[in-house]
């Protein structure tokens, strides 16, 4: 039995809210297939949303009269009996301006107070552009309405409107049903259906924002997490070493944005100060030079679902460490070290992916173009094919040792899929946002 069968069996009856967005083509699939499945379905769009999709067509499809105004069937106060007679309320798509009036409760048409009404769960499908879905204004009105309880779906990554491409697109019909009937047999049957969805389109990865709920502890809940953070060391000597600049920010905000979202989350951290790691939640496995990390992490990814390889690992180290410490007098006014190459870390872990594993590589680049920063990335996704690379610019004054960072997001093929800067707790939110959607 699907997980729609499972809902005891019963006909529910189903609000579907269409908002003003381009995307409102792809709700006449959420629809047919709702009443395909045997279910009352009562459509209510917006004003805008009738722009996109014909008021004729949206009620010979859910065979219901439809209407946007709270002014028709006063008698029956329609703008309330709607939401309250409803075993389960789908918005799709949810434009970033419908986030904004859930989240504020506002009430200035019939989706507006039929959301306030009803007592039943709320699945809403986002779409719009990847910059108005990452802008801080909506990410804080997704949290306000996880918070409610309101369950995401999407959106995921792909095809946009003229030639943009990237997260912000619809998820596709089929999958929202199957999500949100879901949310009606309880957490565990809903992420099982989460699971099984396949991939939204455009890119082999994503799927979409990470925002899709899983029952009730987050979007990562259940979900075993590698992530490395720091930057490796090589010794020559008792004393010194090759390194570099990482100070391990970026990995433990992922590590902790992680935890938040409900993962179990094991942190490979490589000279990291343990004050940046404290309270954590996680599974803190502090390593130094790039072997040590090497087999932390193929350690801990043997049974991970995913692995963000954050640190700074050195690509070289010295042929030959000394048992004590070398002396400058012995040397001269010049001294020359052999360094040999290290093991490639991510490029193990792709090789060695399961199926299913999601594999998230970070690339740290100096180059301050950003055109000729990406063509960087393409090369390295192409040569490593890990399901996200995350490219960051560093310099002296940029990315490493610094509370803020800037990324672009590349999948196989070379697309960029996301682009974003802020804090690094704001990259991690968006790195994962990516990951959990990978996940569905």
């Amino acid at each position: 039995m699907t997980a729609v069968d499972a809902a005891a069996g019963r006909r529910l009856s189903v609000v579907v809210g269409i908002t003003g967005g381009i995307a409102a083509y792809k709700a006449v699939g959420v629809v047919r297939d709702l009443v395909k499945r045997g279910h009352d379905v009562h459509v209510v769009p917006t004003e805008g949303a009738l722009r996109f999709v014909g008021l004729p067509t949206l009620e010979a499809l859910s065979r219901n009269p439809v209407t946007t105004s709270v002014w028709d069937d006063v008698a029956e106060v329609r703008h309330v009996a709607l939401g309250r007679r409803a075993d389960l309320v789908v918005v799709a798509p949810a434009t970033a301006d419908s986030l904004a009036r859930m989240a504020g409760g506002l009430a200035g048409d019939l989706l507006g107070t039929t959301l306030l009404a009803t007592e039943a769960p709320v699945v809403v499908a986002p779409a719009m552009h990847p910059q108005m879905w990452e802008h801080p204004a909506t990410r804080a009105n997704v949290r306000t309405l996880q918070d409610r309880g309101v369950r995401f779906v999407g959106p995921v990554v792909g095809a946009l409107t003229g030639d943009d491409a990237g997260i912000g697109r619809m998820a596709e019909p089929e999958d929202i049903v199957t999500a949100a009937l879901a949310v009606l047999d309880g957490p565990a049957e809903a992420s099982r259906a989460e699971a099984s969805r396949a991939d939204g389109g455009g890119a082999r990865l994503p799927a979409g924002s990470g925002t899709t709920a899983r029952g009730d502890q987050g979007d990562l809940a259940g979900v075993r997490v590698v992530v490395s953070a720091g930057g490796t060391r090589e010794p020559f000597d008792p004393v010194r070493f090759v390194g570099n600049r990482s100070s391990g920010r970026q990995g433990v905000a992922i590590a902790a944005d992680a935890v938040r979202r409900g993962a179990t989350v094991t942190l490979v951290a490589a000279n990291v100060d343990a004050g940046l790691t404290a309270g954590l939640g996680a599974t803190v496995v502090p390593v130094g030079s790039t072997e040590e990390l090497a087999a932390a992490v193929h350690g801990a990814a043997a049974d991970a679902d995913v692995v963000v390889m954050t640190a700074a690992v050195a690509d070289y180290r010295p042929a030959e460490v000394r048992a004590e410490k070398l002396k400058k007098d012995d040397q001269g006014d010049t001294m020359t070290l052999e360094l040999v190459r290290n093991p490639d870390v991510l490029a193990d872990l792709v090789a060695a992916r399961r199926t299913g594993q999601i594999i998230v590589g970070f690339a740290a680049e100096t180059e301050p173009d950003r055109d000729a920063r990406i063509a960087l990335g393409r090369a390295k996704i192409a040569r490593k094919p890990a399901d996200l690379l995350v490219v960051n610019h560093v310099g002296w004054d940029a990315g490493f040792e610094r509370e803020e960072n800037a990324i672009e997001v590349l999948v196989p093929g070379g697309d960029v899929v996301r682009e974003t800067s802020g804090s690094k707790a704001d990259v991690a939110t968006a790195v994962l946002d990516l990951v959990a959607t990978a996940l569905t």
